[in-house]
């Protein structure tokens, strides 16, 4: 069955039952399918076409059209500055773009612009190859530009099957989907759910700050599954009024994407008793390796939750030198997309190394300890402190920088940078630039001016000591 194949009987199955909604429409299955079949007239197989719309049900159901059509689609994240949008489009290479209005500035001429529209003629479902690409998600990356992560029919549709029947996901579910569709969370929300007759709710994005609204917009939905990050969470405990915001349809939460601190989440067990937790693990080249269905008996303040068992039939090794997590699973990727070609990605005994350190516990479970690198985790987005080290060095009066990541309660980390100029500057100066050319989610929580980098017997800067100096 293909990646889009379940949807679509979906659609005969249950054709009166909403699909997707948001806060100024929704779409039934049946009407979906429409949308699918004229949508997917705009693409040919085989293309990349970027989609530069804002989460909801459009941007969903061109989504699913480009898939439909057999193409492959390649999300923007439109708060992103305008230098980082061109550099993606620029290194994808996309047939097209679809959106709203008039093309943007910051969309290369080389590239044609589609305005979202529903064409007259229809399409029936392309039989798509289940390994040709059927996504490609841009993350940050180490070499200092963001690249992108081919994900292939077959490696979605595994994951999808997989969290379907393991969530037992089905037409009587409400899923809120807050994921931005760059995020691999949403290949959850719209393929596991939508395959199952789920219906779609999507979290208007300001309830994000305002955590008591958000609660009530759970309950007045009657959300009965959720995806997100812990951070997130960790926020609506701290002021999501939950204590007096029942949610008794709410009967399970995945989380993914950083630790979450055992004792927020203990207490938020606490508030929601009738409801499941799952904590998910995994990178977005494996989407998701490893997940522990949370046991509220184990929850100890002092003590990190489990990143848990295999997922998806992966196979999983510790590596013997330095305990780095291997995964090979057929969820995993095809490889990296840069310069409008895929590169096969650097596999070790044909399993993908993740850079994280994990051990086995007594009951025979994975345990998270950190990163190997220096990739950090904030708001549940993979930062790279190589890429904002690279945005702050342009600057022609910073000499040095380095970046580490600091705690944050509510973020898992944020970015902290250490600064060396060759001549007095303003930090607005350095700062201002930063705007135009990272997403707000990687720009430094805080800057020092140092005289010089703390550095190793080997030269290598001194991250640890580089720490103590953000305490």
């Amino acid at each position: 069955m293909s990646l889009l194949e379940a949807i679509t009987q979906q659609c005969h199955k249950t054709p009166n039952k909403i699909a997707l909604q948001d806060a100024k429409s929704q779409l039934s299955y049946a009407e979906l399918e429409q949308h699918l079949r004229h949508l997917s007239t705009l693409f040919k197989p085989g293309q990349r076409i970027a989609v530069a719309m804002d989460r909801g049900v459009d941007a969903a159901s061109a989504i699913l059209a480009i898939v439909y059509a057999g193409a492959c689609y390649l999300p923007l994240d439109l708060k992103n500055p305008a230098t980082r949008l061109r550099y993606i489009l620029e290194d994808a290479q996309p047939t097209a773009v679809i959106g709203f209005g008039d093309k943007p500035d910051w969309q290369p001429n080389s590239i044609t612009w589609l305005p979202f529209q529903l064409p007259a003629q229809q399409h029936a479902l392309y039989p798509a190859d289940p390994e040709s690409i059927a996504a490609i998600l841009y993350t940050s990356g180490s070499t200092g530009h963001p690249k992108g992560v081919a994900l292939s029919h077959r490696a979605m549709l595994n994951f999808a099957d997989w969290a379907g029947d393991t969530f037992t996901l089905s037409s009587t579910d409400k899923v809120a989907s807050l994921a931005p569709f760059h995020f691999d969370l949403s290949v959850f929300d719209l393929f596991s759910s939508l395959s199952r007759g789920a219906t779609v709710s999507f979290v208007p994005q300001a309830l994000t700050l305002s955590p008591s609204r958000l609660s009530q917009w759970l309950a007045k939905q009657a959300i009965s599954t959720w995806y997100t990050v812990p951070s997130l969470l960790s926020f609506l405990v701290l002021k999501g009024d939950l204590a007096n915001t029942p949610l008794p349809q709410l009967r399970q939460i995945l989380f993914a994407g950083e630790v979450f601190p055992t004792a927020t989440l203990k207490t938020l067990t606490d508030l929601l008793p009738q409801t499941a937790f799952y904590n998910l693990y995994g990178p977005t080249e494996t989407n998701v390796c490893c997940y522990w269905p949370v046991d509220r008996t184990r929850l100890s303040d002092n003590r990190p939750i489990p990143i848990g068992i295999a997922a998806a039939n992966a196979d999983l090794k510790i590596a013997p030198d330095n305990s780095e997590l291997w995964v090979k699973s057929a969820n995993n990727f095809s490889g990296y997309w840069q310069q409008g070609k895929l590169n096969a990605p650097k596999l070790k005994a044909g399993h993908y190394p993740t850079g994280d350190k994990v051990s086995l516990n007594a009951c025979g479970e994975y345990d998270y300890h950190g990163r190997l690198d220096r990739m950090l985790k904030c708001s549940g987005f993979r930062v790279e402190p190589a890429e904002i080290e690279a945005a702050i060095l342009r600057h022609p009066h910073v000499a040095q920088c380095a970046v580490i990541g600091i705690a944050d309660p509510t973020a898992g980390q944020r970015p902290a940078a250490a600064l060396v100029l060759s001549q007095n500057t303003a930090l607005t100066e350095i700062i201002q630039p930063l705007r135009k050319r990272l997403p707000a989610y990687m720009l430094p929580s805080q800057i020092k001016i140092v005289d010089r980098l703390p550095s190793l017997n080997s030269g290598k800067i001194d991250y640890s000591t580089l720490t103590e100096l953000f305490k």
